[in-house]
């Protein structure tokens, strides 16, 4: 939906605990827990916000750079009033920690510069377009104060599948936002975050530990690695994953991680093999992962899934693999995936 339209429209993971000897009362957890404000359709977005907010002590913000209003003319500060200021506000009245990660290129295809830049016939690769990318980040930092604010996302699956000099570009733009906040005395920890099954192969076709090391270097101002990760992509069951598959990142980083976008489909969609129960031991198998990565936050992309019916066509060409992440239907009813999700955070937080 459009962004203005939501400003206006304003013990089953307990068993992993008892692994290292621990009682779940003993039990605590390093991670705050949230989602994002995408509702399955227009019509909902309150009922989702409220619903979700009853299970979590953080929000994310995941923001399409506004690359139309910035280059007709119309300020930073005038578009985060119209758009994101009322949907932080709600956040920070239900007492949510808030991370913001700031989308440079196109979210559904990586190897694509940002649709609203296509539709101008602009690049990022131009400077004043960078620019008005750094303006809108500071103005971000400014305005929202978020705890967490990233500067790029998914930078590993870019480098990979983009244009060499679109990678370039997002490069010299996250970097000269982070000189321009820094310069500011902002207050919020800044990070970029990565294609968690990038990182272990499976996107090159030669799965096994690849790592992050040129994202690290590219990079050098992140005090946290953010992490996308679905992960119904490359493995069959939730099991399979690797118990180092999120803590292999964090110690080749030597910083935090954070789970900013990710999930597992309901769904079968395509090749894909998954339902409703192996949602909810993906919930379960990713509390371990968390723990043993020490994350400080998992957010889940969406918390309902989308009502594809709803779309105005044409619905956007890679949605369907992502339409089912929520741990609700679309009518906003529970699947068994909600239980997990809701004893994990009845665990406090350290």
């Amino acid at each position: 939906m459009k962004p203005h339209r939501l400003a206006l429209a304003l013990g089953i993971v307990y068993f992993a605990a008892c692994r290292d000897g621990t009682s779940p009362s003993e039990k605590t957890r390093s991670f705050r827990m949230g989602f994002s404000a995408i509702p399955p359709r227009d019509d909902l977005v309150l009922q989702n916000l409220e619903m979700w907010s009853q299970r979590a002590d953080a929000a994310i913000l995941h923001i399409a750079i506004p690359y139309a209003d910035l280059l007709g003319g119309t300020t930073p500060s005038a578009v985060i009033a119209r758009d994101i200021k009322p949907v932080a506000d709600y956040h920070r009245a239900k007492h949510q920690t808030l991370a913001v990660t700031l989308d440079l290129t196109d979210g559904l295809n990586r190897s694509a510069e940002a649709p609203a830049l296509v539709a101008l016939g602009r690049s990022l690769t131009e400077p004043l377009v960078q620019q008005k990318v750094v303006d809108y980040a500071l103005a971000i930092a400014r305005e929202l104060a978020p705890a967490w604010l990233g500067l790029a996302a998914e930078t590993n699956l870019i480098r990979q599948v983009a244009p060499a000099s679109l990678y370039a570009a997002v490069r010299t733009t996250a970097n000269s936002a982070a000189a321009a906040l820094h310069a500011g005395s902002a207050s919020a920890r800044l990070f970029v975050s990565v294609q968690v099954e990038v990182a272990w192969g499976f996107a090159s076709g030669s799965p096994g530990y690849a790592g992050i090391a040129q994202d690290l270097s590219d990079f050098p101002f992140a005090e946290l690695i953010g992490l996308s990760s679905y992960p119904y992509f490359a493995f069959p069951d939730p099991d399979d994953l690797p118990t180092d598959y999120y803590s292999r990142i964090h110690d080749e980083a030597g910083k935090p991680v954070l789970v900013v976008e990710g999930g597992w489909t309901s769904r079968s969609v395509g090749s894909i093999v998954s339902s409703e129960a192996t949602q909810r031991r993906y919930i379960v198998r990713q509390a371990e992962l968390l723990d043993r990565a020490g994350a400080v936050l998992v957010t889940q992309l969406t918390f309902a899934d989308f009502d594809l019916a709803s779309i105005p066509p044409p619905v956007p060409e890679g949605l369907g693999p992502f339409a089912y992440l929520g741990l609700v239907d679309a009518q906003l009813q529970p699947k068994p995936a909600l239980q997990s999700w809701d004893s994990l955070f009845q665990i406090p937080r350290k």
